[in-house]
């Protein structure tokens, strides 16, 4: 199936309402973060990118492998730690570890804030969020043309947070999907596992019902997962501890 492209400005799960927190934009090669915190912090932000994507890209020169792989490669104990963070998650979600590229540069920047003082902030990365707020949040759910988009979003608590939430879609975007469903949502304290979850259970979607309620029973066998959402066309799935809210 052929996919959507989604341009900056069509970007729609970019939309920001009475969040209170100040946006920056940080780009550097294939990596284009928004980020919500309560002050301007391209600076830092830019040189924690760096610093991440650094160690990705020493790892992938010296293993040409890790960068398609479609399968979970072994642990490697001697890599840096956001590529193990990459591996567990493929391991835990039985996918190649670049299904958590997204969500471990999203989480290593939001943390690389939080020890920089800042108190709260949202990372988003090409739909992929790392979440520590203060209050409750509401994330929107995307899901390009199904009906059900815009509709709905996740609630989540502060007891919730830190928190990654995590959205592939075969129908969306340039990222790789075997699926066809608009929009898989996965949640969990990993923002990499969170990641890689949503790849590997919008694999399983292939337009029919039974597929989602595959993928649901999927999500409960991924350790360290605790929710997710499905939109395919007209049908919603969801499991675990998720709180669904209209919008």
């Amino acid at each position: 199936m052929k996919k959507t492209p989604l341009s900056y400005q069509e970007r729609q799960y970019r939309r920001v309402e009475n969040s209170g927190l100040v946006s920056s934009v940080v780009k550097m090669a294939e990596t284009d973060l928004h980020i919500l915190s309560p002050q301007s912090v391209e600076d830092p932000a830019l040189l924690l990118v760096s610093a991440v994507r650094a160690h990705i890209e020493q790892y992938i020169r010296a293993h040409p492998a890790f960068i398609d792989a479609l399968v979970p490669l072994p642990m490697d104990m001697q890599a840096p730690e956001v590529v193990r963070q990459m591996l567990t998650a493929g391991l835990q979600a039985g996918v190649g570890p670049m299904a958590a590229v997204a969500g471990v540069v999203a989480e290593e920047v939001g943390r690389g804030l939080l020890a920089r003082g800042i108190d709260e902030v949202i990372v988003e990365n090409g739909g992929d969020l790392f979440v520590v707020r203060k209050q409750a949040c509401t994330v929107a759910v995307y899901a390009g043309e199904s009906p059900l988009s815009g509709k709905l979003a996740i609630s989540l608590q502060p007891d919730q947070m830190p928190a990654g939430v995590c959205c592939s879609s075969g129908t969306i975007g340039h990222s790789l999907s075997m699926g066809s469903a608009d929009a898989v949502v996965a949640v969990s304290p990993s923002t990499p596992l969170a990641d890689a979850a949503a790849t590997r259970l919008a694999n399983e979607v292939d337009g029919k019902k039974q597929s989602i309620n595959r993928a649901l029973a999927l999500a409960g066998e991924i350790t360290g997962l605790t929710g997710a959402v499905i939109i395919s066309g007209d049908r919603l799935g969801a499991w675990g501890d998720i709180e669904l809210v209209r919008l």
